[in-house]
Formats: C-alpha cells, structure tokens, sequence
C-alpha cells in the first residue's frame, strides 16, 4: 500500500519520472532474476555442505 501511495505521489510530483519507473521496473526485474537464481543455488549449496558437516554430530546426539 505504501509503494502505491509513493507512486501516486511521484506521479503527481514528476509523471514522466514514474512512467519511467513504471515501464523499467519489469524489464530491471528481468535483467536482475538470473542473479537471484544464482543466489538462492548457492545458498542451497552452502546450506547442503553445513548439513553434511552436522551430519555426524546430529547422528551421536540421536543415539
């Protein structure tokens, strides 16, 4: 709600500012999405080789 209500606003203080944002926000999401797929692999990454290494230590607290 907050987002759209800065908008409006912007939009009232500068049209061509916000149609700007407003034309470029998906094509910067696009550019931005392969980065955040590579993120989330490698943290998938770091969090398997952490789960590898508690493994054993996870097993003897079982037992």
């Amino acid at each position: 709600m907050l987002k759209l209500l800065l908008f409006c606003l912007l939009l009232v203080v500068c049209w061509p500012l916000a149609l700007a944002a407003l034309f470029l926000y998906p094509l910067i999401w696009l550019i931005l999405l392969p980065f955040r797929l590579v993120g989330l692999v490698v943290g998938g990454t770091f969090e398997l080789i952490a789960a590898l290494f508690t493994l054993p230590a996870r097993a003897l607290r079982t037992i």
